[in-house]
Formats: structure tokens, C-alpha cells, sequence
């Protein structure tokens, strides 16, 4: 068995994690680990561990990403279409994405190599662009922002859903966003919240201009093009907090992507309303 672990490089006691997490590891035979090329360095651990990156050819059977959701996020743009399921363990905050507890490692670790677990799907989005540009990771979990390139004025996003025109958004921006996105940015902009495993997409203006403007819920099947006009003749696309600037003369195109992220369940089921109670308050007194 191959299992890949990722990690936040900067922060000391993630990098114990891992090192934890190679000490299980080390006592099971029939277990192979590569590490992150960030991780391998920062443990100086170059002679004993291979990397794993966009580049490695070697299948693994599982991912295993320490940190918060920004870290499985980064884990999950590097597995891409490689059907690798991923187990994310929580150090950071909310853990909508990540939600193992580091207490319960050992246990969830003999879990995943006795297969006890199950897999989620979770679907993402897919961003092309028309009139030049390239989109370095176009591939989106939780959402695809598209933003004003400097703090003075707004951006006209003109909007398409299957080839009809829905509306200029005058605004900061406006995010597109996966079900698995809707607790992410969307929620802060005040977008509705959406069970994981629902088949929608949502468009959430930031800022906007006009107040009978509200977020909207299409299928997601449907087809959403952007046409961006800006006075600085630029603006940012944000793919899963990754970005870049882009002339406002490129237009974008936004579907469902061909493939799903296969997320590991090992622990206790944690449902929607569960994890909304416990980790967002929802209805605390």
C-alpha cells in the first residue's frame, strides 16, 4: 500500500504530526509513504522519502493531508484526476474539509489500512478561458472567484447561463460556487448553505451594487460564462484561494469538471446538520 501525506510546512506542530504519522507508518511492512516535496524538505528527510507531486508517476492508494481545509485543498489541486481519496486531519479551524481529530490518528490510521472506512464524492468545477489567458489551476472544490483587481472600483461581470444572459453584476466580484464551497467564501457574502452531495452550483455577487440582487442556485449541469469589464483592464481570478490576474478582454467559462474528489470517511459519520451544529453553532442559544 502507497499513502502520500501532505502538510502545512510552515507550522511546527503539523510537521510532528507527520512525523507521528511516519512512526505509525514505520511499523507497518506492507506500507510505502511519499511526502509532499515542501514536508520532505523541511523534515530533511530527502534520503528516506520520495516526493509526491503533479509530476510523480507512482500510484498511491491514499492521501493523507495535516492541516486545515486550505491544506486539503492544496492537496486535493495536486491529486487531480487521479482517483486517490483523501483523509484529511484538522489543525486548523473549522474542518468542514478536514475533520479527523488529532487525537483519534492512531485509530483512524489502523482503520484506513484495515479498510474501514468509506468514500464521499464531491464534485468541482472546471474553468476555461476564450480571447487568450490561461488558467494555471483551473480546477475548482470549493469555489471560482472572480474579483476587482484594486481596492478603488468595481468590476461589471456580465453573466451567461446556458448562453443566455442572467445579469451585469456591478460589484467587488462574484463567486461561483461547488455545494462543498457553499461554508467557504460563499457563506461569508452572505450565499446560501448547501449539503456536500448536492448536484447545484451557486453565484454569489460580493458587494454588490444593487440591492434586488441576490445569490442564485442553478443546476449544475448548467454552463456559466463571464465577461468581465474593468476601468483598470484587469481583474483576479481565485480558484480555491489561488490567484491570478487576467486581462478583462479573456472570457471565462465555468462547468461541472469531469471527475470528483473521493473524500475518506473513517471515523464517525458526521452528517451536514451535524457538522453545521457543531462546528458553525447553527441555532445555539
Amino acid at each position: 500500500m502507497n499513502i502520500a501525506i501532505f502538510g502545512n510546512s510552515y507550522r511546527t506542530e503539523i510537521l510532528n504530526e507527520v512525523r507521528h504519522l511516519l512512526d505509525i507508518m514505520a511499523k507497518k511492512s506492507e506500507v510505502r509513504v511519499l511526502l509532499s516535496k515542501e514536508v520532505r524538505d523541511e523534515l530533511n528527510l530527502r534520503e528516506e522519502y520520495s516526493v509526491y507531486d503533479e509530476q510523480t508517476t507512482d500510484d498511491v492508494d491514499f492521501a493523507l493531508s495535516v492541516g486545515g481545509d486550505g491544506t486539503f485543498l492544496t492537496t486535493a489541486s495536486i491529486i487531480g484526476n487521479r482517483n486517490v481519496p483523501i483523509l484529511g486531519i484538522n489543525y486548523g479551524h473549522l474542518g468542514f474539509l478536514a475533520d479527523v481529530k488529532t487525537d483519534d490518528v492512531d485509530e483512524i490510521c489502523e482503520k484506513l489500512l484495515n479498510n474501514q472506512y468509506t468514500i464521499e464524492q464531491r464534485s468541482l468545477l472546471q474553468v476555461t478561458t476564450s480571447g487568450g489567458g490561461h488558467i494555471h489551476s483551473p480546477y475548482a472544490l470549493n469555489e471560482v472567484a472572480v474579483m476587482k483587481h484594486d481596492l478603488s472600483n468595481m468590476i461589471a461581470v456580465e453573466t451567461y447561463i446556458n448562453g443566455e444572459h442572467l445579469h451585469t453584476y456591478e460589484a467587488d466580484g462574484l463567486i461561483i460556487s461547488t455545494p462543498t464551497g457553499s461554508t467557504a467564501y460563499n457563506m461569508s457574502v452572505g450565499g446560501p448553505l448547501m449539503d456536500p452531495h448536492s448536484r447545484d452550483i451557486i453565484l454569489s455577487p460580493i458587494a454588490t451594487h444593487s440591492l434586488n440582487v441576490r445569490p442564485l442556485i442553478v443546476p449544475d449541469d448548467w454552463k456559466i460564462d463571464l465577461r468581465i469589464r474593468s476601468r483598470s483592464l484587469n481583474y483576479l481570478v481565485s480558484i480555491d484561494g489561488r490567484s491570478q490576474s487576467i486581462k478583462d478582454d479573456v472570457r471565462l467559462h465555468i462547468e461541472k469538471a469531469p471527475y470528483t474528489i473521493k473524500i475518506v470517511q473513517a471515523g464517525d459519520h458526521h452528517d451536514f446538520l451535524s457538522s453545521l451544529k457543531t462546528k458553525l453553532l447553527w441555532g445555539a442559544k
